[in-house]
């Protein structure tokens, strides 16, 4: 029993382990694929919401059609940009643009193909999303998608 509450106690505090860290800086690529640093877009707003998916990811297509219907209103609201970076390999890269036309997604969309990124950050499970704040500081962190979640996540940007 005892050994459980410990599993389960560092389970819960890994998932909040990025909160009041720096986001790494990164090289990340367009999906024309131009280079681009995380920073020169971070730094565009007050906050950032930054969601790692990908194009056979379910849940993450979810969570982004549930926040693309509050994503204008958030815009004006809290002065906040949407980054959703992709962690498709070549052959799921190539199907990203074609769904993200077909959903009419709002948002900057970046790749990370080679999942450096990922790897920074130390998680598996996405969507992974983390609020920033223009110094990249990390606010929020959220791994997985339930419907709902976009209000919380709402709750953090006010």
């Amino acid at each position: 029993m005892k050994f459980l509450l410990i599993l389960i106690s560092s389970l819960l505090l890994s998932s909040f382990s990025n909160v009041g860290s720096v986001f790494p800086q990164a090289n990340l690529k367009t999906l024309a694929g131009k280079s681009v640093q995380i920073d020169d877009i971070i730094s565009k707003k007050k906050k950032t919401i930054i969601s790692f998916w990908a194009s056979w990811c379910k849940p993450c297509k979810s969570e982004m059609d549930a926040i693309s219907e509050y994503y204008e209103e958030w815009q004006k609201e809290y002065d906040v940009e949407f980054i959703a970076i992709t962690i498709d390999d070549a052959r799921g890269l190539a199907k990203v643009p074609g769904i993200i036309s077909s959903k009419e997604w709002p948002f900057t969309f970046l790749s990370d193909p080679n999942q450096d990124l990922m790897r920074s950050l130390n998680f598996q499970t996405i969507p992974q999303t983390f609020v920033v704040d223009a110094k990249r500081n990390i606010l929020y962190s959220h791994s997985g998608y339930s419907p709902g979640d976009e209000i919380e996540l709402e709750d953090h940007l006010k």
